[in-house]
C-alpha cells in the first residue's frame, strides 16, 4: 500500500502505520535554509577544529564557521581561541590568509591592529577619536561559547546553551574509541586538507553518511575491486565482534553506525589490504592495543568501524582511516565540504602512508566512495526540482523494529536527524 502523508508539515511520523516522510521542499526552500540559519546553526554546537591544527603560539587558521568568518588560533600565552574575523571599526577581515602564524592581526582597511587574543593593540591617529573612544572595549569579538572535548573544538552562538559535554551525551564514547587509537590518547590532524563543492542540500550528505543501505548500488565498483584483489569482505563471527552493523541513537540528534570492519582498517587482524609488508607492523599495532585496552576493548578500537554524525553538521568517519568532515550550505542546492585525515601522534611513516592512502583512496574526492556518493547526491537534487508533484521522501525502512534493532541498513539512524531536526525547526516557527 503507498502510503501519503496529509500533513503538510516538513517531517511527517505515523507509529501505528510505520511511516516517516521528510517534505521534499526542505531540499529546495530558501526559506527553510534561513531559518536552519537561525535555528539550527545560531544554536547548536559547530565545529570549529582540532587543538593539534594549532601547535605553537600564534599559529592561526581562518575558517566560516556557522556562516561567520572566524580566526581559530592559539593566542602567545598557548590558549585556544576563536575570534570574529571582522575589525571593530568598519567590519573587514583583519586576517585574509588561510593559515599560519602571526604576532598581530592587521586590518588592511584603515591600520587597526589586533593582539592574537583579541585585543586592540593599535589605532593608526587614535587621538582624533573622542573621550568615549575606549580601546580595551573595541578588542576583536570572541565566538560566545567555545568548549572542547578530547581536542575538538565547537562553537555556540547561543550563550544559553547547555555545555557542550552534556550536549554530546552518548556519542563521547565514540569519540573515545577514536582516541584510543594513540598510545598517548593524542590524535592529530595530518596536514593536508580536502575541500569541494557538492550541489545538493547539506542535509543530504548527512544522511549519506550513516546510510548503509547504498552500499551494494552505489558503491559496487569498490566492492567489485575489492573481491577481484581476492579480498573477503565478509569479516569472521566470533564472541568479540558484532555480525552485524547497527543504527545508534546517541541522544540529542547525534547518531552513528557500528558495524563490524568490512573495508579494512591499519590495525584489523582479519582483513588487511595493505600487503604483505604491512602484517608484521600491523600485529605489533595490534598487541600494543590489547595490552593497553585488554582484548574486548582491542577488539571494539580495531575491528569495527563507525561513521558518526555530530549534530547538525560534522561527520567523523572511523573506518579504514579516521576522517573529519564538515559541511555548510552555501545555497539550497550547495554545500561546502572540509575533510582532514586524523591519526595517532606516535604513528611512524609507514603506518601515516597507509593510512592517507586509505584516505585518500576511498573517502577522498577522488577516491572510490565519495564520487559516487556526490553522484547519488546531485541526482538526488536534480529530482527534488518537481517536490511540487512528487512531495514526499520515504524514510520508513525499519520502522518496525525495536530501536535496539535498527541494522545500519534500517533508517531509524536517519530518522535520529531529522527528528532533532523538525524540534528545532519547529521551535523556531
Amino acid at each position: 500500500m503507498n502510503y501519503q502523508p496529509s500533513s503538510h508539515d516538513f517531517v511527517v511520523e505515523n507509529r501505528e502505520q510505520e511511516t516517516f516522510f521528510v517534505n521534499r521542499e526542505v531540499f529546495v526552500s530558501e526559506g527553510v535554509l534561513e531559518r536552519e540559519k537561525r535555528a539550527i546553526f545560531d544554536r547548536c554546537w559547530i565545529y570549529v577544529g582540532h587543538a593539534s591544527e594549532l601547535k605553537n603560539p600564534g599559529d592561526f587558521k581562518t575558517r566560516p564557521v556557522a556562516g561567520r568568518p572566524v580566526i581559530f588560533c592559539r593566542d602567545r600565552e598557548g590558549t585556544v581561541r576563536a575570534l570574529i574575523n571582522c575589525c571593530r571599526h568598519r567590519g573587514a577581515l583583519v586576517c585574509r590568509e588561510r593559515e599560519g602564524n602571526a604576532r598581530q592581526f592587521y586590518c588592511m582597511y584603515h591600520g587597526w591592529t589586533y593582539h592574537p587574543d583579541g585585543r586592540l593593540k593599535s589605532v593608526p591617529g587614535a587621538d582624533a577619536y573622542g573621550a568615549a573612544f575606549d580601546q580595551r572595549e573595541m578588542g576583536l569579538v570572541a565566538v560566545p561559547r567555545l568548549e572542547a572535548y578530547q581536542d575538538f573544538y565547537f562553537a555556540n552562538f547561543d550563550r544559553d546553551a547547555v555545555d557542550l559535554a552534556s550536549d554530546l551525551g552518548k556519542a563521547k564514547d565514540y569519540i573515545d574509541l577514536v582516541i584510543d587509537q594513540s598510545p598517548s590518547g593524542k590524535m592529530q590532524i595530518i596536514s593536508g586538507t580536502q575541500e569541494y563543492d557538492i550541489r545538493a542540500n547539506w542535509k543530504l550528505l548527512v544522511e549519506n553518511s550513516v546510510d548503509d543501505y547504498h552500499l551494494i548500488s552505489t558503491h559496487s565498483t569498490w566492492l567489485n575491486y575489492m573481491r577481484n584483489s581476492g579480498v573477503n569482505v565478509t569479516p569472521p563471527k566470533g564472541e568479540l565482534l558484532p555480525t552485524r552493523g547497527f543504527g545508534r541513537d546517541l541522544g540529542n540528534g547525534h547518531l552513528t553506525t557500528d558495524n563490524p570492519n568490512y573495508r579494512g582498517r591499519p590495525v584489523a587482524r582479519w582483513i588487511s589490504v595493505y600487503g604483505e609488508d604491512a602484517k608484521a607492523d600491523i600485529e605489533a599495532m595490534r598487541n600494543e592495543l590489547v595490552a593497553r585496552l585488554g582484548m574486548a576493548r582491542a577488539a571494539r578500537v580495531a575491528d569495527t568501524n563507525r561513521n558518526l554524525c555530530i549534530f547538525p553538521n560534522l561527520v567523523i568517519n572511523d573506518g579504514s582511516s579516521v576522517t573529519v568532515r564538515h559541511f555548510y550550505p552555501v545555497a539550497p542546492d550547495r554545500m561546502h565540504v572540509t575533510a582532514w585525515a586524523l591519526g595517532p601522534v606516535e604513528e611512524t611513516e609507514a603506518q601515516r602512508a597507509r593510512r592517507l592512502h586509505a584516505f585518500l583512496t576511498f573517502y577522498g574526492p577522488g577516491g572510490f566512495a565519495t564520487p559516487d556518493d556526490v553522484a547519488a547526491l546531485e541526482a538526488a537534487q536534480l529530482g527534488y526540482a518537481a517536490w511540487r508533484e512528487v512531495p514526499w521522501s520515504d524514510l520508513s525502512r525499519g520502522m518496525g523494529k525495536a530501536s535496539d534493532q535498527q541494522l545500519a541498513t534500517d533508517e531509524g539512524h536517519i530518522r535520529v536527524f531529522w527528528r532533532k531536526w523538525s524540534e528545532l525547526m519547529e521551535a523556531r516557527a
